[in-house]
């Protein structure tokens, strides 16, 4: 199925995209030749990675309402449209990691913020550039970072686990509505990595039994790959 995509040209917009998975990505998917824009809160890493990169930067947090709409104008006006969109930036919640009894209601409410209500807003707010991707042939795609805490029940990882449950069934519910404007959306556990966020939630880990992001990124290219492939695929044989 891969030899109908070329990442050439492919218009991708990445949240998180300064650091762990998201930096892996937006390296690799620029070094493919795709079109990347990526969002992140700090002026000085977006700055540095847009530099490395040549990807389009936003400073924003995708964890504010007031900033959605601002950056899905810069990615579809950057871009000229959009065919796939990473939702990759993730919350904690507390830090370090808390028991729920012992978490504060606005942690549960920060970690909802980013990694549900965000996602959700951002992938509203450019579902329309999405939809005309897949009028084009194009193909369209949401990928939505998950984790395995989305299913298992790790004590700590309350605020997070619900979160991202909660944004895998969202992610399998509104694949189901998108079909008819020819949109995919995966949920995609990439597995525990050596990253920042990691980091913060469980300090004495060792970095030697996590996967690398850039391996994550490769497998999360191929699942991209593979997805676009099947929708541009059965594109094709409507209008044949």
């Amino acid at each position: 199925m891969h030899t109908n995509i070329d990442f050439q040209g492919l218009r991708v917009a990445v949240t998180g995209g300064t650091s762990g998975l998201g930096l892996a990505l937006v390296r690799q998917l620029a070094a493919k030749g795709a079109h990347v824009a990526f969002v992140a809160r700090t002026a000085a890493n977006v700055e540095r990675v847009t530099a490395e990169t040549g990807a389009y930067g936003i400073v924003a947090d995708v964890g504010k309402k007031d900033d959605i709409y601002p950056i899905a104008m810069q990615v579809t006006a950057n871009l000229g449209g959009l065919d796939v969109l990473i939702n990759n930036a993730s919350s904690l919640g507390p830090v370090p990691l808390a028991l729920l009894a012992d978490t504060d209601c606005e942690e549960l409410e920060a970690a909802l913020a980013v990694n549900l209500v965000g996602a959700f807003r951002l992938t509203k707010a450019v579902f329309g550039a999405l939809a005309a991707s897949a009028r084009e042939g194009r193909g369209a795609l949401v990928i939505n970072i998950s984790s395995d805490a989305a299913v298992n029940a790790y004590s700590g990882w309350g605020a997070y686990g619900a979160s991202k449950a909660a944004l895998a069934h969202l992610t399998a519910i509104w694949d189901e509505e998108a079909k008819p404007d020819g949109i995919r959306l995966l949920a995609l556990d990439p597995g525990d990595m050596d990253t920042p966020l990691h980091a913060l939630a469980v300090p004495d880990a060792d970095p030697s039994t996590l996967k690398a992001p850039e391996l994550a990124a490769v497998e999360i290219i191929e699942k991209m790959r593979d997805a676009l492939s099947v929708r541009t695929g059965l594109m094709a044989g409507e209008q044949a």
